[in-house]
């Protein structure tokens, strides 16, 4: 009965070892050639961003248990696009986690470019704006949106897959790290003894 949720959770745990291929340039380059190894890779950036992008909203819309806060619950709004009755108390406190999510998403797209934020292939090591207290702002907007929305949209199974997405964005964020130390070396260190990976510092 909720197939369509479980398809959506394989498909973004098979997004990761395309994800890791895509962010090996240099072993990439090494056994491709330079050019054809960044193409390569730009390729594997788009497939496992925009996969991940899919199959999470999958998990957000597919059918499962929906969950009610035994507040203001006689209280709804109905979108009747996607049929679905979004509580007052969901919309009252998936807010915050949306906007916050949101924003370190777009601000850190603006910091980086969107080309740099698909493909994954910085040109340098970025430390201005959010990445001054995040090393890595989307990834943690990822993580925030999706508990926002599974709340608004009262999807039970996504809210429980939670720990899943966590773990996903941390390993995908390690193994990023892993390759920009070998392209930047101690430059990258350097940043990462300043900088916290998915927890934002609130003072400089």
């Amino acid at each position: 009965m909720y197939i369509l949720f479980f398809i959506c959770m394989l498909g973004i745990i098979s997004i990761a070892p395309i994800h890791f291929l895509s962010v090996e340039h240099l072993k990439l380059q090494e056994k491709y050639g330079k050019q054809k190894g960044t193409k390569i890779a730009k390729i594997f950036g788009l497939i496992s961003g925009w996969g991940f992008f899919i199959f999470l909203i999958g998990t957000w819309i597919s059918p499962q248990p929906r969950f009610i806060i035994p507040i203001f619950q006689n209280i709804s709004i109905l979108i009747p696009i996607i049929n679905f009755s979004i509580h007052l108390f969901h919309l009252i406190v998936s807010m915050p986690f949306l906007i916050f999510g949101a924003w370190l998403g777009i601000a850190g797209v603006k910091e980086i470019t969107l080309k740099v934020a698909e493909t994954h292939q910085p040109k340098k090591i970025i430390t201005t704006g959010i990445y001054s207290i995040i090393r890595h702002p989307q990834y943690f907007g990822a993580i925030l949106a999706h508990v926002g929305i599974s709340i608004l949209l009262s999807s039970l199974y996504s809210l429980l897959s939670t720990p899943l997405i966590i773990i996903f964005n941390y390993l995908i964020s390690w193994k990023e790290e892993k390759e920009l130390i070998k392209e930047f070396g101690k430059d990258y260190e350097d940043y990462k003894k300043n900088v916290p990976m998915l927890i934002p510092k609130l003072r400089r």
